[in-house]
């Protein structure tokens, strides 16, 4: 079992920057690739970013590539979202989500709750 909390959130003028944390529980947080997601009022959550369990490769959805930077600390059991160059269309409930290595790959597993980025023009 994995619990998960996101903190970070909040609200910022666009081009402004923000950075989510995610608090993962469990001692096999490592073990386990990592992503980001987001859901935007009356629209469906769509995938973000990704990191695998040693960091070593990431993966990101178009319109964040080059704005957005995954990454993770194992000894903290935490996974981070730096976003840079904010939009007002970046608004959104960000969660972080957790894969395990025993689900095929993609299957998030564990889910946080969610923080609230919203971007004003």
């Amino acid at each position: 079992q994995v619990q998960l909390v996101e903190s970070g959130g909040g609200l910022v003028q666009a081009g402004g920057s923000l950075r989510l944390s995610c608090a993962a529980s469990g001692r096999t947080f490592s073990m386990y690739a990592m992503g980001w997601f987001r859901q935007a009022p009356g629209k469906e959550r769509e995938f973000v970013a990704a990191i695998t369990w040693s960091g070593g490769s990431t993966n990101y959805e178009y319109t964040v590539k080059g704005r957005f930077t995954i990454s993770r600390d194992n000894a903290k059991n935490t996974v981070y979202l730096q976003m840079n160059s904010l939009k007002p269309e970046d608004t959104a409930v960000y969660y972080c989500a957790a894969d395990s290595p025993k689900t095929p790959p993609g299957e998030y597993d564990y889910w946080g709750q969610g923080t609230q980025v919203t971007v004003s023009s």
